[in-house]
């Protein structure tokens, strides 16, 4: 048995999700621009830079999800596919989940960005397993809080790690795996599998797998 995981922003997504969302409100008038545009520049540039504030930024990013009913966030969010998610697919990340689809891998989507914006992206790829930051949910609705440990930096190997152990299964349950990433955050879990893969990779993370003797792809 082997395991492919891919991050998702700026690796599957020639762009960010999560920083699309928020656009996407402030598009629609359901943010305020003057408000959020520049905060939510702020909150991916220090992403880029490996000095987010997670928790900080998941207030910012999940209040909105808390301010209005589960239903309309749903019909919002199949305007979102459309109009953002759709043109950052390219056919070179499809072709490279389904090359590992078609091996009989264990794929799985191990994102940062929360489970509310990234499930249905998920099953865009047709990955089955997502492993994502948890909106807090209450009656169905969102609550502007998380759920459990987010999905970043050494919480994505938590989070990971803690899937495994639901399935019973351990790293040494898998003969190979891999992990598809762009990002100086990802470093905890891309040194945890056997094939590390820097995609597109920022300059911090392209420097590390120089040195390291990663593999380095383009998926655009």
């Amino acid at each position: 048995m082997n395991l492919a995981l891919f991050d998702l922003d700026n690796t599957l997504l020639n762009g960010d999700s999560d920083f699309e969302w928020a656009q996407f409100l402030i598009e629609r008038g359901v943010l305020d621009r003057e408000l959020f545009e520049a905060r939510n520049q702020e909150f991916y540039e220090q992403y880029k830079t490996g000095t987010l504030d997670i928790h900080a930024f998941l207030d910012f990013q999940l209040k909105p999800l808390s301010r209005h009913p589960r239903r309309v966030l749903d019909g919002w969010h199949e305007d979102f596919m459309r109009r953002k998610v759709h043109p950052m697919i390219g056919r070179a990340a499809r072709d490279l989940v389904a090359h590992h689809r078609a091996a009989g891998d264990v794929c799985a989507i191990v994102t940062a960005t929360n489970s509310f914006v990234t499930a249905p992206i998920a099953r865009e790829f047709g990955v089955e397993h997502l492993i994502a930051t948890e909106p807090e949910q209450r009656d169905g609705e969102f609550t502007g809080r998380t759920n459990g440990v987010p999905s970043f930096r050494e919480g994505k190997v938590a989070r990971l790690e803690s899937w495994m152990a639901q399935r019973g299964w351990s790293w040494d349950s898998f003969v190979a795996s891999w992990f598809y990433s762009d990002s100086l955050n990802d470093l905890p879990l891309l040194q945890k599998v056997k094939y590390p893969v820097a995609v597109d990779p920022d300059a911090t993370l392209r420097a590390h797998a120089e040195r390291q003797g990663w593999r380095i792809i383009t998926l655009r």
